[in-house]
């Protein structure tokens, strides 16, 4: 529980200036910004907190209306143009003895104005600045007479954001470029989504879009196209034959080493590349399957291989090397990389099928595949997957989804997937099990395979399974699967598939070099110690620490992607590896490797959150959102098609979706 001075955050005040039976509140906000200078004051779109009675909170008042007047007000309409200079001027004068005490009652009519802007970020400036004016209207005034005692001797840090932009793992400035796809600029909207996202075709086709989660227009209706919108900008490039206008700076002397041409390792030497730095990618892979998990990992009716080349040979072309067929710890060791290079990236991404844990997987039987990534990746290099006619397939995230979808492809009379809990309750996204649904694949749910039967020649004749009943819900916060008795059954097929999950594979280094490995097999890296008040570290829904550094115990050595962060999306990994780009180019160039304040800006504000699921948004009137054309029918999953399956947008389709966005811009500032 945080003890607060004062609070009017979410409307709700909280006031214990005056002693008397102190109210406390919960706020997902550290003790210490940085994990040792305090959190002293919040202001921000809902209002303001303090917790050091010390803050000047005119000054802090007037100078965040000053940045969001001066930094961040588009100009586009007039209350917001004219509103936020009157009343950052305002401000200003009263800092300066220069205004009257009736000019702070002007304040409400300026937030009345604001109210009409364009956009929400002017208009959600005024709540903080209206809630000192009311509850702070003795410090306003002590500045007008000259009696106040405030020294205000804090540090002020902001953050501009947005609710989808903050849920975002990228953070891409995503109002932004769709405002732009709007005004039929869809050049000027790919070059803002390359700022924090170098592989935008395939983010733009395969991204599970938790941004959509968090957009305010779900409140009214239905969230934005956020996705498909980014894949109408980077299709608008290549459609159009247009150069990437991109251009890296002039080449450094210090060199970089990447493990993985995955999305971590890709998007890492992006950003290092643009400031000029040169890497070279070392990947286990042979030449033509770039990309990782993304290009053996995820069909290619999903993400198109020589649409994934592209963003591949763009990154290339800025003098990024990538070195195929080459794997750590047995061509080349992580000790000569060291010695060879200024700075070591390890991206290796996840490629190690987990095991099931059920009888008869370790007996050698034929047809029992080592994993799903192992299934997928020999399907996609033309090898022979190893299956037969009647697959079954366990696990229910969208590698089990993707593994029954391409088993059907390469020719399966019966693909047929079992997951241990209902339909509602599986990882995979929503779109790819009804896909999956639609090509003819048969689910078994509530259903957990016990043991795998083969016959004298150790072929496999089919799976033994139990049926389950869903309990009380586990840490997960989904309801656990208890076996029912009595309720085994055997289902018939000749090949089995476990994709229940996957684990980074980081036998390449070595023990006693200095770097430590979790339990959960990712690499242990540096973070700034966030701490709530109840004492305990600050953890994003992963689990992981916030605010950390991405890099190992060895000094020069970084980790980013599945390695560190664990499994997960390829928009999570690109992400990770934007920071760790940043970090590693400080590393380079101070010799200190460490997160700034707009970074743990960044953290603290996606604990907070910014999206707040219960707010009344007004809005006119209702728009439906559009979906992207689609090839539909099992014809789609005959034996050999792997034609891309969604469409995407027509543009003048993606401009109409794009007028549905709210432009929900927000700004937060801490006082340190």
């Amino acid at each position: 529980m945080a003890q607060v001075v004062f609070s009017s955050w979410g409307r709700n005040i909280i006031d214990n200036r005056s002693g008397g039976e102190v109210k406390e509140a919960t706020f997902r906000l550290p003790v210490a910004h940085d994990g040792e200078h305090p959190m002293a004051a919040f202001m921000g779109w809902d209002g303001f907190i303090v917790f050091d009675s010390g803050v000047d909170i005119p000054k802090m008042a007037a100078e965040y209306m000053h940045r969001v007047q001066t930094l961040y007000c588009c100009g586009k309409c007039t209350p917001g143009k004219k509103g936020t200079k009157v009343l950052s001027d305002l401000l200003a004068a009263v800092l300066e003895g220069r205004a009257k005490e009736s000019d702070l009652d002007t304040v409400a009519d300026l937030k009345e104005l604001l109210a009409n802007c364009k956009c929400t970020l002017c208009q959600t400036s005024t709540i903080p600045v209206m809630d000192a004016v009311q509850y702070y209207r003795d410090a306003f005034i002590a500045k007008l007479n000259g009696s106040s005692q405030q020294t205000g001797e804090h540090r002020f840090i902001h953050k501009y954001t947005a609710p989808c932009q903050d849920k975002c793992p990228a953070h891409i400035d995503i109002p932004a470029y769709i405002e732009a796809i709007k005004d039929y600029r869809f050049d000027e909207s790919l070059a803002i989504i390359r700022e924090n996202m170098p592989l935008p075709s395939v983010c733009g086709r395969v991204c599970p879009h938790p941004c959509e989660t968090a957009c305010r227009r779900k409140n009214v209706d239905e969230p934005i196209s956020i996705m498909v919108l980014k894949r109408s900008a980077s299709d608008y490039e290549w459609q159009h034959n247009a150069l990437p206008p991109m251009q890296p700076k002039p080449r450094k002397s210090k060199t970089v080493a990447i493990v993985g041409a995955g999305p971590a390792g890709l998007a890492a030497a992006y950003y290092l590349a643009l400031e000029g730095y040169p890497c070279t990618i070392y990947e286990a892979l042979p030449e033509g399957f770039g990309g990782g998990m993304i290009a053996v990992g995820i069909p290619p009716y999903r993400m198109p291989r020589h649409i994934l080349q592209r963003d591949i040979d763009i990154i290339a072309s800025m003098g990024v090397e990538i070195v195929y067929d080459t794997r750590i710890g047995k061509d080349i060791t992580l000790a000569q990389l060291k010695e060879k290079f200024d700075a070591v990236l390890l991206a290796p991404g996840a490629h190690r099928s987990k095991p099931m844990g059920v009888e008869g997987e370790d007996a050698g039987y034929k047809g029992f595949l080592k994993g799903g990534i192992d299934f997928l990746r020999e399907a996609y290099m033309g090898k022979p997957p190893g299956m037969g006619n009647k697959v079954v397939v366990v696990g229910g995230g969208n590698t089990a989804i993707d593994c029954v979808r391409v088993a059907l492809r390469e020719g399966a009379e019966l693909s047929c997937l079992v997951y241990r809990r209902s339909r509602n309750e599986m990882p995979a996204d929503v779109w790819e099990v009804d896909g999956a649904d639609d090509e003819g694949v048969q689910f078994e749910f509530q259903v957990l395979p016990t043991k795998v039967i083969a016959d004298a020649n150790n072929q496999i004749t089919g799976v033994e399974c139990v049926r389950m009943a869903l309990g009380e819900p586990d840490a997960s916060g989904r309801r656990r699967p208890e076996p029912m008795a009595g309720s085994e059954f055997v289902i018939e097929c000749d090949t089995v598939i476990p994709a229940i999950g996957q684990d980074p594979d980081l036998s390449f280094i070595p023990a006693d070099c200095g770097i430590d490995i979790t339990k959960w097999n990712t690499v242990v890296t540096k973070y700034v110690p966030l701490k709530g008040a109840d004492g305990k570290g600050l953890k994003d829904g992963m689990g992981n620490e916030l605010a950390r550094t991405l890099i190992t115990d060895l000094d020069g050595v970084f980790a980013s992607g599945d390695a560190e962060i664990g499994p997960l999306t390829v928009v999570a990994c690109i992400g990770n590896a934007h920071r760790a780009a940043r970090v590693i180019q400080r590393w380079l160039e101070e010799g200190k490797a460490y997160i700034t304040d707009d970074e743990l800006m960044e953290d603290i504000l996606t604990y907070l959150p910014v999206y707040d699921k219960n707010e009344k948004v007004p809005w006119l009137d209702s728009a439906t959102r559009p979906h992207q054309d689609e090839v539909h029918g099992k014809e789609r999953a005959c034996k050999g098609n792997y034609q891309e399956v969604e469409l995407g947008f027509a543009n003048k389709k993606a401009v109409k979706e794009a007028e549905r966005c709210l432009r929900c811009y927000r700004m937060a500032m801490a006082a340190v």
